[in-house]
C-alpha cells in the first residue's frame, strides 16, 4: 500500500481514515477495541474522531474519543497511531465555537479523553462566523508550539473560507491548514469538486472526505424505500434514492461484476482515485465490516471503471 502525505505535513497515511462517529452508539466498547485492533495490524493508523461523537445518544459524554483513550492506554501503542479529533460544535455553549478561549479549554478536554498529550491533526468542525481567522490560527499556534497539537486542518469550509483562512496564514505568519475534511462521495459531488478541489490542488491541502460510503447508500444494500429498516441509520438513506442514485448503483453493479468487488469497496476506491484526495474517511462496527473496507482501501480500478462510476454520478 502505497502512503500519502496529508498536505505538507510529515505525516504519511495508508488510504483509509477510521471514522469513530459509531463509536460509543452503534459500536461499543468491546467491538469498537476489536476493529481498532484489526485496522492497526493491517499497517493502517489513522483514527478520525470528534469532542462532539457520540453525544447524540441519551447519556453518552464524548464516548469516542474516550473509548480511543482506553484502548490507546491498554495497547500502549500511542506511537503507532494517528489521532485526528475536531474542536469547534456545539458542546452545550450554545453556537458553533472556533474561539479561542473555547479552543484552549476544549483541547485539555480531548487529550484527557483520550489520554495523550498531544493531538496529531486538531480540526475545525464548523465554521463560526463569529470569530475571526485570525483567532483561531492564533489559537492553533499556541497549541502546535506547546507541542499539544502537530498540524491542523477545516471540515466543512468552502472555498471562499479556505481561502480566506490560507491567506490570513500567510499574511500573520500563523499555522496553516494541511487538510479540509468536507463530505465528498459518488454521489455527493459538489462540496469538494470545483473551487473548492481547485485550491486544495492549487495550495498542497489534502482532501479526508466523510460520508464516503453516503450514510451507508454506496454499499448498495439500500435499493428501495422498503430496505431503510435495515438498520438504525437507514432513514437517512432515503434522499439518495432518486434517478442519480440508482443510475450511481447500476454503474457500481457492472463494477463489481468485472472486479469481484463489494460495492463499499468500489466508492472508496472511486474516491481514492480523485485529485486532491488523501484518504476517505469510513466507520466500521465490526471487524467483519473493516475488512471490506480495507480492502476499498488497496483496490485499484481500470480508466474505463473509473470513467462509468464518474458520469454515472454527474
Amino acid at each position: 500500500m502505497m502512503l500519502r502525505r496529508l498536505g505538507q505535513t510529515e505525516i504519511q497515511i495508508a488510504p483509509l481514515v477510521l471514522g469513530t462517529n459509531v463509536v460509543g452508539w452503534t459500536a461499543d466498547e468491546k467491538a469498537s477495541f476489536a476493529v481498532f485492533d484489526a485496522f492497526v495490524a493491517e499497517g493502517f493508523t489513522a483514527i478520525d474522531t470528534a469532542d462532539s461523537y457520540s453525544r447524540w445518544v441519551p447519556g453518552n459524554d464524548s464516548e469516542s474519543e474516550k473509548i480511543i483513550g482506553r484502548w490507546v492506554k491498554a495497547r500502549g501503542n500511542r506511537d503507532k497511531v494517528h489521532i485526528f479529533t475536531k474542536v469547534g460544535s456545539d458542546m452545550g455553549q450554545g453556537k458553533k465555537d472556533l474561539s479561542a478561549k473555547w479552543i484552549e479549554k476544549e483541547v485539555e478536554a480531548s487529550l484527557t479523553r483520550l489520554q495523550t498529550d498531544y493531538i496529531d491533526l486538531y480540526q475545525s468542525h464548523w465554521p463560526d462566523p463569529t470569530v475571526t481567522h485570525e483567532e483561531t490560527l492564533s489559537a492553533y499556534d499556541r497549541l502546535i508550539k506547546a507541542g499539544k497539537v502537530r498540524y491542523v486542518g477545516a471540515s466543512n469550509y468552502d472555498a471562499k473560507l479556505l481561502g480566506e483562512a490560507l491567506a490570513t496564514s500567510r499574511e500573520k505568519g500563523l499555522p496553516r491548514y494541511q487538510t479540509l475534511q468536507n463530505e465528498y462521495n459518488l454521489y455527493t459531488r459538489d462540496k469538494f469538486e470545483g473551487e473548492v478541489q481547485e485550491l486544495v490542488l492549487k495550495e498542497g491541502l489534502s482532501l479526508i472526505p466523510y460520508y464516503s460510503l453516503a450514510s451507508g447508500f454506496l454499499t448498495g444494500k439500500y435499493r428501495s424505500e422498503g430496505d431503510l429498516g435495515q438498520s438504525p441509520r437507514g432513514q437517512g438513506v432515503a434522499k439518495y434514492l432518486d434517478a442519480r442514485g440508482m443510475r450511481i448503483l447500476e454503474a457500481m453493479d457492472k463494477v463489481a461484476e468485472s472486479t469481484g468487488a463489494a460495492h463499499a469497496e468500489i466508492a472508496l476506491a472511486w474516491i481514492n482515485a480523485q485529485p486532491g484526495v488523501a484518504a476517505p474517511i469510513a466507520s466500521a462496527t465490526s471487524v467483519r465490516q473493516l475488512e471490506s473496507l480495507m480492502r476499498g482501501a488497496r483496490l485499484q480500478l481500470s480508466e474505463d471503471d473509473l470513467q462509468l462510476l464518474t458520469e454515472a454520478g454527474r
